[in-house]
């Protein structure tokens, strides 16, 4: 897995990014279990609530076109520290991972650090979790 080719996908992807209201802009590229990459920005809304994240637009254009295992996530912003993906972000992904996930965190000059899906969320709720016969 080419980790600088993901982490200079979200930098682009981040380029595109609709953040009038924070100012931070955030990209993200979704790599499938297949090898083929997703990338999204973050579009933010005036009502907050309606606000989606980079690593979610990028993953709803996959599953949209049928994908549906993860293999990697790249983030990327215009921060100087490492962007990480919020919590939702954590559990969407962790919903589409494929086996040993990794989440590629990096800062706006993309150096990054690769981490394992469990260690960015640690016992995710999971389908095993819901009791579908009640």
């Amino acid at each position: 897995m080419d980790y600088d080719f993901l982490v200079k996908k979200a930098i682009e992807a981040k380029e595109k990014a609709y953040a009038p209201y924070s100012g931070f802009r955030v990209g993200a590229a979704v790599q499938l279990a297949d090898g083929r990459i997703y990338t999204g920005c973050n579009v933010e809304n005036s009502s907050y609530g309606a606000t989606i994240c980079a690593e979610r637009t990028a993953i709803v254009k996959a599953i949209s076109e049928g994908e549906a295992k993860i293999s990697a996530v790249a983030v990327a912003s215009d921060s100087d520290r490492l962007t990480y993906p919020c919590g939702i972000c954590r559990q969407v992904i962790s919903e589409f991972r494929s086996g040993d996930t990794k989440i590629i965190c990096s800062d706006k000059n993309g150096n990054y650090k690769v981490y394992d899906m469990n260690d960015i969320l640690p016992h995710a709720f999971a389908r095993e979790d819901i009791n579908l016969s009640v």
